[in-house]
Formats: structure tokens, C-alpha cells, sequence
């Protein structure tokens, strides 16, 4: 078969179109990108129970912690009275009756060190009846891998409540996963510890586990939506994800249950998974968050709740006429001063205490995650008053709405409907948040789905992914999303933000799959579908060619295709997926305005195995290789594949 390549410009493609959407979901954040070894660092985990409309959780601060030895004569009590903090008002006393003896750390599964590498660890401590050393080690069956011993006395500032913190290096002598950290004490003795936490000294900006960081990094993503996802709303309100809590310093941020904590408890487990300790800490903040934007060069698209809990989980809200709800947009008003008010405003002074006094040009934001309009539930008119306050405050702000958890309901036509009564009023919806979580065909079936669609209100595709039998992240998942992704660049007039989602998944701690990035403690992998991304978003052109509508007949053969066009650099870009079982050689017939082209580079993607998929074991088992050739010759394309042709 063919492709005509015309010098017939389309429209301007975003080249802000494909981005990530970040969720603390399947210990994305503590446990993964937020670089923190230690787990329930502060002593106030929660452990959760509960099905839809009955949450609960109890106390479990000494979750993780053990004494240290094992079977050693140490007393350890989680208490409160005197705290380092209000917000996390319980710590550990710790009572030892002989030297070298204390506590140890779970550390989610156990520390790993690399050889030569680094560690700083922080903690507080108050020496109630003691006046020795502490010495923080990692240890494994019997032999030390990194030690570093302080005096009692060597602290480098204390509270008015005489909690007093240390610093400290350690410095590892070996490779080593699963190692056991642990605070000793040098002699008989009683403490309290307060906020032990140990990161690797190059952790980027000493926040984020530098490999996951990269691989953000290299996606070169446009945008980055978040912090959910389901967090925004809480299964509960008082569960919600309170981003204010988070902008103060790390020890002081409020302890919260995770969401996903109690996602998939049923009477046959007693309404508790094996993940009912999924905490956060909240170390991963809004601050972080809009930092993290601007260290890989994306726009920040911070989320916000409606005054709604989940609507799959609960029907607790907020009244529209309450107090509480005026607090919510209120909310929405202090985080656009936050990220770009200046200095002396209160919380752009918040900002730059902690530690950036030049805005972020925060210029989007959501209202909603996943909300529809129900006889209970009023979300329209609660986005409009959003939608009111802020612009009032400022003009300029792009404001994205939600039209639900899906694309195939009646609460999807109510939204639009909504939505589109106000397009002629300027600014009141920017974009309409899209959710789509479906099978490969119906990707292929589904490629010209926003052929139709008007074009005064825009589409951010902000959750979609393709789910294969067995919920893996397989090479036919990753094709069918190349392939209703060049739908998207095609009608990229009206789709102007897409994240596929969810972003991280920690191998063994996954509460939902597929997702795009894998990990464990020490390593980690983009899959199938992390390289479609990167495909994408790193070959953006300027503008659109026309197809003229023979992309559809193409399809047919199972060959689908977009084409865009670089201006500056007179490239030609053709992303094709062709997903048929045999290899297929393409012609590119080239219109002679773009002058004499005589080669290709190009970026392909597959595998013999349509079910194959990246491992920690086999992190490079599907990656893309580049090929050339002549142009006049075509290009052939194996069977399963997606390439990025540059002309």
C-alpha cells in the first residue's frame, strides 16, 4: 500500500499534546518516585477497612518498626504528649537495657544499597535518660553494609520542646537488597525518635528517586496532571487529598490513609487487602509537585476537589450554600496565588519560603477529577461557581471540567450537553477531561472518534490506556494505543492534552494494571506502552498534513497513520501501526513541493510475540530500534509494529 504525503497544511499540533498524569496509586509516590527508604517515617500510619459508604481506620503507628536485635530487651511504645509537631502528634520511646541494641525499620522490602553510593539520613531524637551515641546501620545476615555513629550531643538544631535533629552520611560498602536499617543506642538508656528518614544523596532536587525522575524526564512530557485521580476526592472527604497540609515542612505535613488502601476489600477478606497500610505521608506535595513540573520542562495541571468525595465510593459532599464549600473554592484561589503570586501576597510568600520565590506560571486547572451530574450530586452547578470565582480572580486561567468516568454512558452526553450550551461563553471550559480504560479492538474501532466532534470546546484525554486479556502490559496494547494516537494527533485541533494512565506501578504493591512505568526498590522499566508515549511526544510536528480520508482505507487494511510536518527543520513526520500478523512494505509518495527527499530515519517498535511484554528481568525484552532507507523503496514494516518515520 501507499501513503500520499501532500504539502497540504492541516492545523497547529500543541506541542504540549502528549503529557503523563501522576496518581498515588500502586506506591507511585511513597515507596516510588518520592525517594523516602524509610516507610511510616513519623509514627502515625493508619491501617483502613471498609467497603463503598463504611470507612474506617485504626491507629497502627508502630507498623514497620521492630526491635532491633530481634528478641533483644528494647521497649517500644508509640505515644504522644510532648510532639515534635501537632499535625503527627506520635512518636517512639524507646527503652534499651544494653548497648547496641534498638529498633529497625520494614523499609517496604528492605533497604537496597549500591556499592559506593551515598544515603542521607535525618532524624529527631530526644534523650530522656540517655547521653550516648546513636549508630544508624544497614545490615543483612550478619554483615554491615553502611554504619555511621553520632553523638547524642552532635545535633544540629533543637525544638523548644527539646527535640533535637541529626544528620548524618552513610556510605555503602556493597550491592545489597533487602537489608534491615536500624538505630542503636550505645548504652542502657531511654529516647524518643521522631521522623527517621533515610534518602539516596542523589535523589534529584534530594526528592525524587533519580531513575524514575529520568524516565519522566525522557518522555519529554508537555504537561503533568495531578495529584489523581480518586486521591483528589478521598473515599471519604476528611480522606481527600488536602494540598495545603502539604506546604509547610516535610515532618509537619499530615499523615494520611491512601485510598487505594481498601481498593478490592469484600466480605471474603474481612473488608481488608493486603494493602491496608497504604499511608501517605504527603513528603510528595503540591510544592514538589509543581517543582518536578518545571525540572522536566511541563506545564503543571494540578486537580481540585468539588467539594465531592468518589462518587463510585461514597455520597458524602459538601452543601453548595455551606460554609465548607465556600472553602473549597477558596482553596482554588489560594493555589492560583500560590504558584504564581507574588512574594508579598500570603501564599506566594508560603511559596517562597519554601524555597521558590519566582512563580511557577501556573496557567490550567481542573476542577473535578471524575465527577458527573446526578439528582444528588449537582457538579455543574458547582463548576460553574468554580468556574465564576476564578476567573475573577484571574482572567487568564484555562479551566478543565470532567465529563465522567467514561465515553459510552449517558453521564458522558449529560456533561457535553452542559458543557456545549456554554461555548459560546468565553473561557468557561477550556478543555473536557475524557476517561476511557478499554480493550485493544476498541481503540482500532474507535480511531476517528473525535472526527466529528466541534471544535469550540477542547478534549484532554486524561485517562486512558488500553487493557489487553489479562490486564498486562503487552506489545498489542501498546499498537492499539500508537494507533487511536494517531487518530488523536489528526484531530488535535479539538484533543489538545493526552496522558495515557496510570504512570508508576511498584512490582508486587499493584493495586491496578496495565500501567506505564514498572518498578522495584532498586531498578526499573518503561513498557510497551511507555515507549509509545515517548514516541509520540518527542516527534511532535508543527502542524498536521492532510489525509484527505485515505487514512480510513488504510485501516482497513490494518495500517493506520498520521502525518505532521516540522517547519523549521523541513521534517516530515509518519507515525504508522500496522497490526497485521505479516510485514507490510509501505510507499511514500511524496508531493513535489517538499522538494528532493531521497532518505528515512525511523523509530520502530515490536516484537514476534504480540503478548510480549518488559520485566524487571527483561527490562529491554520490547524497546523501539532505528532503521533507514531510501524513500523511493518504501518502508517495510514487520508484522506488530509501530514506527516513527522522519522524512
Amino acid at each position: 500500500m501507499n501513503i500520499n504525503i501532500r504539502k497540504q497544511i492541516g492545523h497547529k499540533i500543541n506541542n504540549r499534546l502528549i503529557g503523563l498524569f501522576f496518581e498515588d496509586i500502586n506506591y507511585a509516590a511513597d515507596g516510588g518516585l518520592y525517594a523516602e527508604m524509610i516507610e511510616n517515617r513519623s509514627f502515625e500510619f493508619m491501617k483502613a477497612y471498609g467497603e463503598a459508604g463504611d470507612y474506617y481506620v485504626e491507629y497502627d503507628g508502630g507498623y514497620g518498626w521492630s526491635v532491633y536485635p530481634e528478641g533483644a530487651d528494647v521497649s517500644l511504645r508509640f505515644v504522644t504528649g510532648s510532639p515534635l509537631c501537632e499535625e503527627n502528634p506520635h512518636y517512639m520511646r524507646v527503652t534499651v537495657k544494653e548497648a547496641r541494641t534498638g529498633f529497625a525499620n520494614k523499609a517496604y522490602s528492605g533497604i537496597a544499597l549500591e556499592c559506593g553510593k551515598e544515603y542521607k539520613v535525618t532524624f529527631f531524637a530526644r534523650c530522656v535518660r540517655f547521653d550516648g551515641d546513636f549508630t544508624v546501620s544497614v545490615t543483612k545476615d550478619g554483615k554491615t553494609y553502611a554504619e555511621t555513629t553520632i553523638s547524642s550531643a552532635d545535633y544540629k538544631s533543637e525544638t523548644y520542646n527539646f527535640f533535637r535533629k541529626y544528620e548524618l552520611t552513610l556510605k555503602s560498602n556493597g550491592d545489597i537488597r533487602g537489608g534491615v536499617f536500624s538505630i542503636t543506642l550505645s548504652g542502657e538508656g531511654i529516647a524518643e525518635f521522631d521522623f527517621i528518614s533515610m534518602f539516596p544523596a542523589d535523589a534529584v532536587a534530594g526528592i525524587f528517586r533519580r531513575d524514575l525522575f529520568e524516565l519522566l524526564r525522557d518522555i519529554r512530557p508537555g504537561f503533568i496532571r495531578f495529584p489523581g485521580g480518586c486521591i483528589v476526592e478521598g473515599n471519604t472527604l476528611y480522606n481527600r487529598y488536602r494540598y495545603k497540609d502539604t506546604l509547610t515542612e516535610p515532618w509537619r505535613r499530615r499523615n494520611n490513609w491512601n485510598r487505594w488502601a481498601v481498593h478490592g476489600t469484600s466480605p471474603e477478606n474481612n473488608f481488608e487487602t493486603i494493602f491496608s497500610h497504604y499511608n501517605q505521608t504527603l513528603g510528595l506535595g503540591f510544592y514538589e509537585y509543581f517543582l518536578l513540573c518545571e525540572l522536566i520542562g511541563a506545564e503543571p495541571l494540578p486537580v481540585l476537589n468539588v467539594g465531592l468525595a468518589c462518587q463510585y465510593q461514597s455520597l458524602e459532599q459538601v452543601e453548595i450554600e455551606s460554609e465548607e464549600f465556600k472553602q473549597f473554592v477558596s482553596d482554588a484561589i489560594d493555589l492560583i496565588e500560590f504558584a504564581n503570586g507574588d512574594v508579598t501576597t500570603k501564599w506566594g510568600a508560603v511559596r517562597a519560603r519554601l524555597g521558590h520565590p519566582a512563580p511557577f506560571g501556573l496557567k490550567m486547572i481542573g476542577i473535578g477529577n471524575e465527577q458527573w451530574q446526578t439528582e444528588r450530586a449537582d457538579f455543574f452547578e458547582r463548576y460553574a461557581i468554580f468556574e465564576k470565582a476564578i476567573h475573577e480572580y484571574d482572567k487568564n486561567i484555562l479551566i478543565i471540567g470532567s465529563a465522567g468516568p467514561d465515553v459510552f454512558s449517558n453521564r458522558y452526553k449529560m456533561a457535553w450537553d452542559f458543557y456545549r450550551k456554554h461555548e459560546d461563553e468565553a473561557g468557561f471550559a477550556y478543555a473536557v477531561d475524557e476517561h476511557y480504560y478499554v480493550r485493544p479492538q476498541w481503540l482500532y474501532d474507535h480511531v476517528d472518534f473525535y472526527d466529528n466532534y466541534s471544535r469550540k470546546i477542547k478534549v484532554f484525554a486524561g485517562e486512558y490506556a488500553a487493557h489487553p486479556e489479562g490486564w498486562r502490559n503487552t506489545l498489542e496494547g501498546a499498537l492499539a494505543e500508537a494507533a487511536f494516537l494517531t487518530g488523536i494527533e489528526r484531530n488535535s485541533d479539538v484533543v489538545i492534552l493526552a496522558s495515557y494512565a496510570p504512570l508508576f506501578a511498584r512490582v508486587g504493591y499493584e493495586q491496578w494494571a496495565p500501567d506505564l512505568i514498572w518498578f522495584d526498590e532498586k531498578t526499573s522499566y518503561g513498557s510497551p506502552s511507555y515507549y509509545v508515549q515517548k514516541l509520540y511526544a518527542t516527534n511532535l510536528g508543527d502542524v498536521t498534513l492532510l489525509t484527505n480520508g485515505e487514512e480510513k482505507e488504510a485501516a482497513k487494511e490494518g495500517i493506520y497513520y498520521s502525518l505532521s510536518y516540522k517547519e523549521e527543520s523541513d521534517t516530515i513526520i509518519v507515525k504508522i501501526v500496522n497490526r497485521n500478523d505479516k510485514e507490510v512494505t509501505v510507499g511514500l509518495n511524496l508531493d513535489d513541493a517538499f522538494g528532493k527527499k531521497a532518505h528515512y530515519t525511523a523509530d520502530i517498535l515490536t516484537h514476534t510475540d504480540i503478548h510480549a511484554e518488559n520485566s524487571i528481568e527483561n527490562p529491554d525484552n520490547v524497546k523501539p530500534y532505528t532503521v533507514s532507507g531510501d524513500i523511493e523503496k518504501g518502508i517495510t514494516l514487520p508484522a506488530n509494529s509501530f514506527a516513527v518515520v522522519r522524512l
